[in-house]
């Protein structure tokens, strides 16, 4: 079974544990109940030297600093009710119209001001065949955050025996409401040693990207990725053409399988020989570059975490799409079940 210590109190004087997931290849996952957060997750080089290869703290104050807040990279975090943006603060369900937080420019993110990264969910450590594991449950009242419909929540993580970290996400509500949860952890494969992840090799399985505007709302164009920077078609170095993207990655890549278990990301560290193998049952995936990170938030052990410390791979559901008609849909309904699978699977390539 998991292991748990306390990880200190929050702000309100709410106390928090750490929760520790191990396997009998030395791999162990920290997750605590403060925003289901995943603050570590130690896996093995070419060399089986182990490392960490998350973006994180030693504590929960870390994840309430006024620097944090401000900087607002949401390390590690279980985002709702709706990862990424919704535009303009609003959306419309049903003929009605509702209201979000503007916490990101003209735009919500994020789930608005106080999203399920910032609360304390109930935890419960388990474990099954296919490995150790957490389910962190919570309830977010009609109306929290602006969105309609009382929403009941269970995320599971599991750290397997073949060294992935599956998160298993399930949710019902008593009215509409429109839903999409995602993980927002930053990965750097060589932590430690490595300041940056530009030498990262990336491939995403997506011809097409959602064009955004200059708020990184989609314009609702589908863009063909061929002849661009963001043609992660064959591997690229995540440095190798950066600079011909104004302020770096952070788009969403239409996955070109949309349903069932299926590929979305390979990462791959030269200087350490991991591999990272993403895959998800979501249409799409948000690569982000940890653009704005400016070495002001100091980590676990004292880390600077600098311009491109860390990359994020969330898969989700499109940014924006309770107002974009024709991208898949995020509403769900009284007597549905919001479930959707996640899966990040650690190698090496020697």
């Amino acid at each position: 079974m998991p292991t748990s210590a306390s990880f200190g109190k929050t702000t309100d004087g709410t106390e928090v544990q750490l929760f520790t997931l191990a396997n009998a290849n030395g791999v162990k996952a920290t997750i605590t109940n403060y925003g289901g957060t995943l603050t570590s997750l130690l896996v093995p080089d070419k060399d089986g030297k182990m490392g960490d290869v998350i973006l994180g703290f030693d504590n929960v104050s870390g994840y309430q600093s006024p620097e944090f807040l401000k900087a607002g990279p949401y390390f590690g975090a279980l985002i709702g009710r709706y990862g990424n943006r919704i535009k303009g603060g609003k959306f419309a369900l049903e003929g009605k119209e509702y209201t979000l937080a503007k916490n990101n420019g003209p735009n919500s993110l994020h789930g608005g001001l106080k999203g399920f990264d910032k609360v304390v969910w109930q935890a419960e450590p388990g474990s099954s065949a296919d490995g150790q594991s957490l389910k962190l449950t919570y309830a977010s009242k009609d109306g929290e955050e602006g969105y309609p419909g009382t929403l009941t929540v269970a995320v599971v993580y599991t750290l397997t025996n073949d060294n992935a970290l599956k998160i298993d996400y399930t949710a019902t509500t008593d009215k509409a409401t429109v839903l999409n949860l995602t993980n927002h952890a930053y990965f750097n494969l060589n932590h430690g040693a490595g300041k940056d992840v530009l030498n990262h090799e990336v491939t995403l399985p997506a011809d097409r990207y959602t064009v955004v505007d200059a708020t990184l709302i989609p314009t609702g164009e589908l863009k063909p990725v061929k002849g661009t920077p963001f043609d992660f078609t064959t591997p690229h170095a995540i440095g190798e053409r950066i600079a011909q993207v104004p302020g770096g990655y952070d788009h969403n890549w239409v996955l070109n399988t949309a349903t069932g278990e299926h590929a979305a990301a390979t990462v791959y560290d030269p200087a350490t020989g991991r591999t990272l193998e993403v895959t998800t049952d979501q249409p799409g995936i948000q690569f982000y570059t940890g653009n704005f990170l400016d070495g002001t938030l100091k980590g676990k052990g004292g880390t600077v975490y600098g311009k491109h410390a860390g990359f994020c791979l969330e898969t989700q559901h499109f940014p924006d799409s309770p107002n974009q008609p024709k991208f898949p849909s995020t509403e769900l309904k009284p007597g549905e079940t919001y479930h959707t699978v996640s899966t990040y699977k650690f190698g090496v390539r020697k």
